[in-house]
């Protein structure tokens, strides 16, 4: 049976630190994707404005000479069509007069001329700036243009004119979609071997928490068993020594009676840390039976009820019975004894503590502990069910708290397949919500 739950342990275990595992691989594969998404999206931007800045430049420089080339033409009144500035630097220009007549030109490429006309005619071509324009043809293959214009004047700086100048960068563009293809391309095997080597390195990684988990939960399994049997030889051997007629030292006795009251928490405290060890092993054992939850919660009030008078405290059950419930009783039992006896403890003097059964929802039962003690920060309010976590530390040691109260609380809770929930307020009070399903 031991072999079995052992082996039932480890297959939990390894579940665990495997879903870990791949939740580290995820992590790291999402920021390595987006850091390749930057970088691929860098190099696109980088590569478009190197391009798109040096044919600006150079149209720049060329309108200009154009300009004053159509100038002295159209003050000759001789046009020679500049077929060579097309062949040279596949560029076209077109020159309009102040009428709006066509002047001279350098024809565009026939298959996209129609486009420049239509770009020209819109009048959204800048004066001395650069306009990129995306056309679509028949094929849906986008043609893009720079374009620009500049004013033809008389040397007097009369306006005679206008020259439209552009280039087809079509094929430039082309270019750098293919280098951003080949880039994602490459970006993609890098992103893959990444993966593969985080998944292989958050293996090791984890391998190494998972023993690093096994050596820890077995340790604290063998401590708390192994303490368990010389506390008890400490705690006859006090018994004996506080029983014994010939001790008469009132300062003898008073150190006997400290002894015990120590080895009792120290007893308390291996035996909280063994039902944790046990809990996180999955070695502990349900006994699992039908009871009357309301009759527990009135016989635990009954039992509190000592404890409260010390300090003045009304402690109080909401709820009517009986209200029957499949589950293990002794743990259900302590787990409302906890947070009882956690209500009392920080409830001042003459306070109140209200343990109230809240009803059924289909296969749950749902009870409270409310009181209106000192209340929690919202900063610590998420601690609570941490181990050894104390809220006032300097107070819950003289009250004998251990900080393992709430933790073991959860786990029971857990262990019903429920949940615990927490409402607080400083100087206000404290709200325990629990829902148990039937076992």
């Amino acid at each position: 049976m031991l072999a079995i739950n052992w082996k039932q342990n480890k297959l939990h275990f390894r579940g665990v630190f495997s879903h870990s595992r791949m939740r580290l691989t995820m992590a790291y594969s999402l920021l390595m994707f987006g850091l390749f998404i930057i970088i691929i999206f860098l190099a696109h931007q980088t590569m478009e404005w190197a391009v798109t800045s040096e044919q600006a430049r150079e149209l720049s420089e060329t309108i200009h000479s154009v300009s004053e080339s159509e100038s002295a033409m159209i003050r000759n009144g001789v046009f020679n069509g500049n077929e060579d500035l097309g062949k040279r630097e596949r560029m076209f220009f077109y020159t309009f007069d102040r009428s709006g007549r066509l002047q001279n030109y350098s024809r565009a490429p026939e298959r996209i001329e129609e486009e420049v006309m239509e770009v020209i005619q819109s009048g959204e071509v800048p004066v001395n700036d650069i306009g990129v324009f995306v056309q679509r043809d028949d094929g849906e293959k986008p043609s893009v243009l720079m374009m620009t214009s500049c004013d033809v004047r008389l040397v007097s700086g009369e306006k005679i004119g206008m020259v439209y100048l552009g280039k087809d960068v079509s094929a430039l563009y082309k270019g750098i979609k293919k280098a951003t293809q080949f880039y994602g391309g490459i970006s993609f095997l890098a992103l893959l071997t990444a993966i593969t080597l985080g998944h292989v390195v958050s293996g090791r990684v984890v391998d190494n928490m998972q023993k690093a988990y096994y050596k820890q939960r077995q340790f604290a399994a063998d401590a708390s068993h192994e303490l368990r049997t010389p506390l008890s030889v400490i705690m006859a051997s006090a018994d004996v020594l506080a029983n014994d007629p010939s001790i008469e030292s009132p300062f003898l006795k008073q150190v006997i009676d400290d002894l015990k009251d120590e080895v009792k928490k120290m007893s308390n405290l291996v035996g909280s840390l063994l039902q944790i060890a046990r809990s996180d092993n999955h070695a502990e054992t349900m006994n699992i039976k039908e009871f009357d939850l309301l009759e527990d919660m009135e016989q635990l009030v009954r039992k509190m009820q000592p404890l409260a008078e010390k300090k003045a405290i009304e402690v109080v059950l909401n709820g009517t019975g009986p209200v029957l419930f499949k589950g293990d009783e002794q743990k259900v039992q302590q787990l409302m004894l906890i947070l009882v006896d956690n209500a009392i403890k920080y409830t001042q003097d003459g306070g109140r503590v209200e343990l109230s059964y809240d009803g059924r929802k289909g296969n749950s039962v749902y009870f409270s502990v409310k009181d209106n003690g000192i209340g929690i920060s919202k900063e610590d309010v998420g601690k609570l069910f941490e181990r050894f976590f104390r809220v006032d530390k300097a107070r819950s040691r003289s009250m004998g708290g251990n900080g393992l109260g709430l933790a073991i609380a959860k786990t029971i809770v857990e262990a019903h397949n429920g949940r615990i929930e927490v409402e607080s307020e400083l100087g206000q009070g404290t709200t325990f919500k629990v829902m148990l399903k039937n076992m």
